[in-house]
């Protein structure tokens, strides 16, 4: 195998499929990228749970097939200055050369490798900007693997709309968008993968899916991923949208974001943020005996009740950062109740609501 390819190209493209696999493995040729070079050259790689396959364009001096550690490849591309750079089989290493320099990292044995699995049938298609949103909503997901069932999001889909939700108990996000359906999900999807595999697509993008698996498949790229098994607290999870409003607010999503990040330092151990609901405007404090107090107060207009809630400002922020760029509805109801974030939906389709549960206030 022989080939030059765009430094910068070649260098994120091994990234995202080394961030993708799993680093603690017992055997290394699972932690292996396969080069395929043809037409251009295929960077895939498989650890049994995830499947990526990256295209990048390629001058290509001599076909081939190799397998080589993920990471020391990715990170000597990542440290290249040269515009082009060439790779180029050497017996049993692969050579990384640029005119003033050369690499050179031991092959792995492809033989051994499980393969890079097909993408399961096709269930739809849409388009890869509103696709976006399933990132927003994985942040609402867990990160703790010690409770899968809150690791992932669930995706639906009825003949118009895919609905993608995600919680980790304290805080929830839930958003539909137009899709062509060409058949039906119900799938529980580690958040990570799939919201990874959104931000990264382009164009139209095809979702594939089976009872064990989910793809995402755009131009000569796929990623995919196995499915998580545990039932998710769907119908517990859609009441909780059935809100109850005390307080309605119109506000900006960036300004009111702005003022939590300023207050977040002043929230003291617990990180704590309270909001005010005045006559025309909120006030957001944060308070702490040993890094003292802050105050700002942002526009907003309005309707029902005087409340006060208090919020830890990570989940708020991360909250708010979903609507970027918007002005939102905080729906507000009285007690320990969630406070929901929605906004009008965007001319493409696509609708957002996230709810965050407040906290008990701190003295």
């Amino acid at each position: 195998m022989d080939l030059t390819a765009t430094t910068a190209e070649l260098a994120g493209a091994a990234a995202e499929v080394a961030r993708l696999l799993l680093t603690r493995v017992l055997d290394p040729v699972l932690a292996g990228l396969r080069l395929k070079a043809g037409t251009d050259v295929e960077i895939a790689g498989s650890d049994q749970e995830h499947a990526v396959r990256l295209t990048v364009h390629a001058t290509v001096h001599t076909e081939g097939e190799v397998l080589v550690p993920a990471k020391p490849l990715a990170a000597t591309l990542h440290a290249l200055d040269e515009p082009q750079v060439r790779l180029k089989v050497e017996g049993q290493r692969l050579a990384i050369r640029t005119p003033t320099s050369r690499f050179a990292i031991p092959l792995l044995d492809l033989g051994h490798h499980p393969g890079v699995p097909e993408l399961p049938p096709l269930q739809g298609h849409i388009d890869a900007d509103k696709l976006r949103i399933i990132a927003a909503v994985a942040g609402a997901a867990s990160k703790d693997d010690a409770l899968p069932i809150f690791t992932g999001i669930r995706i639906q889909s009825d003949e118009q709309k895919l609905h993608v939700m995600a919680t980790d108990r304290y805080r929830m996000a839930y958003a539909t968008l137009p899709w062509e359906q060409s058949g039906h999900v119900d799938l529980l999807v580690p958040a990570k993968p799939i919201a990874e595999a959104a931000r990264q697509a382009t164009g139209e993008v095809a979702l594939h899916a089976d009872e064990y698996r989910i793809g995402l498949a755009w131009g000569h790229n796929s990623i995919s991923t196995a499915l998580l098994a545990a039932p998710f607290p769907d119908d517990r999870a859609r009441r909780l949208l059935e809100a109850v409003i005390d307080s309605t607010v119109l506000v900006d999503a960036d300004a009111l974001a702005r003022a939590v990040r300023r207050a977040t330092p002043f929230g003291g151990p617990h990180q704590a943020v309270t909001i005010q609901v005045e006559d025309s405007e909120l006030r957001i404090k944060g308070n702490d005996p040993q890094q003292g107090e802050s105050e700002e107060f942002v526009k907003a207009t309005i309707e029902g009740d005087r409340l006060t809630k208090t919020f830890q400002a990570r989940y708020l922020a991360d909250a708010l950062k979903a609507f970027a760029g918007r002005r939102i509805e905080l729906r507000i109801q009285d007690g320990l109740r969630s406070t929901v974030l929605t906004s009008t939906p965007g001319e493409d389709g696509v609708e957002l609501t996230y709810l965050v549960v407040p906290m008990r206030s701190v003295a």
